[in-house]
């Protein structure tokens, strides 16, 4: 299937915005009547609606006051900073209240978890509402509108990812000085509420195909996709009857009251359905090297993987942002050794259980995915000067020959003995030779995560042998080795326990760093297992020419868990301007 790109370019005519919820989106400079009355300007209001798709994503959400992060920083996949200023770094500390979330990014202005969905829930609303009346075909109007009523499911997926249930308010549009006391809508009634939208979405959009500079608009399989993945959360422990609270007026708004197998078997049907599309594949190429398919998935904006892109400009921003200081890049959102340990050995099998872990040469043998997510001591990457090198990243105390890489590690820079690799181009650094850019996208859904997805849900509905296959493919793909059983490292027979475990670490290794491990550890109610101690970094020491020694270790930051964290509190503001809204427990 030919892809093609849709650019959206930062230059798009701008909608300002600057009050804080869905009934304050100004449209300043032009009337309503002059930008929908013009075909051109009507697209740039609907571009601007897409301009926010990725704000979850955006590794720089939270870039105040010092840092770049995004809600990877508050898992057990990444160290930063270790400063309580930085929003992922004091979630994670676990001592937050509603007043102090407010002051750590919680209430900036284009990047939060309440007031982005809710402005642009706004903006859908207001195009749908003109829509009859604009300039364009019928066929434009159709499709159009299986856009927007897609955008609009996409940031109410986030609202209850966040809070649970809140206030749906359909199609109005509330004028900028109305201020409704709306209660907010049972957990229930909003996931079948998303899940109506995506469905006419996806009528909608069903013989829709996007040419040239129109491609990364939603399509039909985007719309599945979305409902996959509302269904899977709706299903999972912490919103199928696992409400943290006895307070029987606020259960049914943040869960479901009762567990219900039956959900899990939907979210398998609603991930099977976008498989039996047949127009997703997996990105692979095991030719050029193991799991380059893997690695270059990600540089590529036509791919027959990524089904909701977020497409950039030319750039080089992960580079920027993710690589050690000798290759000038930032080094922020390190990855943990906790991470590190999560990926299996070549063979498919963890490294407590597989012959080719080596204590003393952790390195060799690991599933590609490792070398293609993680730089790790001695890996041989591109340098600023053009030549490939080994980033060393050992101490220098204690080691028989001083590191004198900037990439060193020493507990006061934070660092964990690794950086990250995931989605960076490797024949690029920040700066330096050679010069170039990627035409990187940021996948906000691809087809992995449909496999996941659909082998986590079948495995919790009772058919834990439907879920091996799916496994295998993400494997195959990954470059292990099948075996001689062709089971790519899986063992036979698993209990529906042992597959739990199993997809959930597969799913934290090849999602990693792609905005997915904050919301799992949430839904899963593992956040007292994940917040509770420290993570892990690795220190290793040099003894010798090419000989260490490793040794792990606890980082700066210490976790806390807090029960209330398993949902945020919906903003102190909005509850003071509607007090029909009940807060969330422990808010």
């Amino acid at each position: 299937m030919k892809k093609l790109p849709l650019i959206i370019a930062i230059s798009l005519f701008i909608l300002s915005c600057k009050k804080s919820t869905f009934l304050d989106d100004k449209i300043e400079a032009f009337t309503e009547e002059s930008i929908f009355a013009d075909s051109i300007q009507t697209l740039n209001f609907i571009n601007k609606i897409y301009l926010d798709a990725g704000y979850s994503f955006g590794p720089n959400r939270f870039n105040s006051p010092v840092g770049t992060s995004n809600m990877e920083l508050a898992t057990d996949n990444a160290e930063g900073l270790d400063n309580p200023g930085i929003f992922g770094d004091a979630i994670a500390r676990g001592n937050m209240n509603s007043r102090a979330i407010q002051n750590t990014g919680f209430y900036q202005t284009d990047k939060d978890f309440y007031n982005t969905p809710y402005k642009n829930i706004r903006r859908v609303n207001t195009i749908l509402a003109k829509l009859p009346t604009t300039p364009f075909s019928i066929s434009t109007k159709k499709r159009i509108e299986g856009e927007i009523r897609f955008l609009r499911a996409w940031y109410y997926h986030y609202l209850v990812i966040a809070f649970g249930g809140v206030p749906i308010v359909n199609d109005t549009v509330y004028g900028i000085n109305d201020v409704p006391d709306l209660p907010r809508s049972n957990y229930k009634d909003c996931v079948e509420y998303i899940s109506s939208e995506l469905d006419k979405s996806a009528s909608l959009l069903d013989d829709v195909v996007y040419v040239d500079a129109d491609f990364g608009r939603a399509t039909k399989g985007a719309c599945l996709a979305l409902k996959s993945r509302v269904l899977l959360y709706a299903a999972s422990p912490l919103f199928n009857g696992g409400a943290l609270t006895t307070d029987a007026a606020l259960i049914p708004l943040i869960s479901y009251p009762t567990a219900d197998i039956n959900l899990w078997k939907a979210a398998a049907d609603a991930a099977e359905a976008v498989i039996n599309l047949n127009i997703y594949a997996l990105n692979e190429n095991n030719t050029i090297r193991p799991g380059y398919g893997f690695y270059d998935l990600f540089l590529k904006r036509i791919n027959t993987e990524y089904i909701f892109q977020y497409n950039r400009p030319t750039q080089k921003e992960f580079e920027a942002i993710y690589l050690p200081p000798s290759r000038s890049g930032s080094n922020v959102m390190r990855p943990t050794h906790n991470l590190a340990e999560a990926f299996p050995m070549r063979d498919g099998k963890p490294i407590t259980e597989s012959p080719l872990y080596n204590a003393s040469n952790p390195y060799v043998n690991r599933d590609p995915r490792f070398d293609n997510s993680i730089i790790h001591n001695e890996m041989v990457y591109m340098s600023n000067n053009g030549t490939r090198t080994a980033v060393l990243t050992y101490q220098s105390a204690g080691s028989t020959i001083p590191n004198t890489s900037s990439d060193a590690y020493t507990p006061l820079n934070r660092f964990t003995g690794y950086f990250s690799r995931k989605m960076l181009d490797e024949n690029l650094t920040n700066f330096g030779t050679p010069a170039g850019n990627t035409q990187r996208s940021w996948p906000l859904m691809r087809y992995a995560e449909i496999l996941l997805s659909y082998a986590e849900a079948i495995n919790e509905a009772g058919e834990t042998n439907k879920a091996y296959s799916k496994i295998i493919d993400l494997r195959r793909r990954a470059g292990i080795l099948p075996g001689t059983d062709n089971q790519y490292g899986l063992k036979v027979n698993m209990s529906q326990i042992e597959m739990r475990e199993l997809i959930r670490n597969e799913r934290r290794i090849e999602l990693a760093f792609e905005d997915q491990r904050w919301n799992d550890i949430r839904r899963w109610k593992i956040l007292s297992t994940v917040f509770n101690g420290y993570n892990k970094v690795q220190i290793i020491t040099r003894t010798g020419t090419n000989t260490y020694t490793y040794a792990a270790a606890n980082s700066t930051r210490l976790l806390n868990y807090n029960a209330n964290l398993h949902l945020l509190p919906i903003p102190l503001l909005e509850v003071a301007k509607m007090p029909k809204i009940i807060q969330n427990p422990g808010w």
